[in-house]
């Protein structure tokens, strides 16, 4: 037995739910993830150049940002030899975080002029 009553309130709290919950369904799930782990790749690499910078000497500046593209560059190498013909989603996600991080290294070295 519900203990909630079945009034107007509580059926359009259903409703506005299940409305919700298909928003996170099918196409828009794939949509959101992929465009959250471009936002997130960014933030990741805006805040990683933001570390290095404070904390680390001049010279290795360039050190760390070549190792994190030899990384980035071995993303790419694992996506073509593990991914299938249709990409899955996790490759997708992978793939967005590579590109929102490389565009945030690229940005950085523009704004510091190297």
């Amino acid at each position: 037995m519900s203990t909630v009553q079945d009034t107007r309130l509580s059926r359009v709290q259903g409703r506005v739910g299940d409305r919700l919950l298909l928003g996170f369904r099918g196409p828009w799930l794939r949509v959101s993830l992929v465009l959250l782990a471009v936002l997130v790749g960014f933030f990741l690499g805006s805040n990683v150049t933001e570390y290095i910078g404070e904390s680390i000497a001049l010279a290795l500046r360039s050190v760390a940002a070549f190792i994190f593209m030899v990384m980035v560059e071995i993303l790419i190498r694992l996506r073509f030899r593990f991914a299938g013909s249709p990409i899955s989603l996790t490759w997708q996600v992978i793939d967005n975080l590579r590109i929102g991080f490389t565009y945030a290294l690229a940005l950085e070295a523009f704004k510091v002029g190297s």
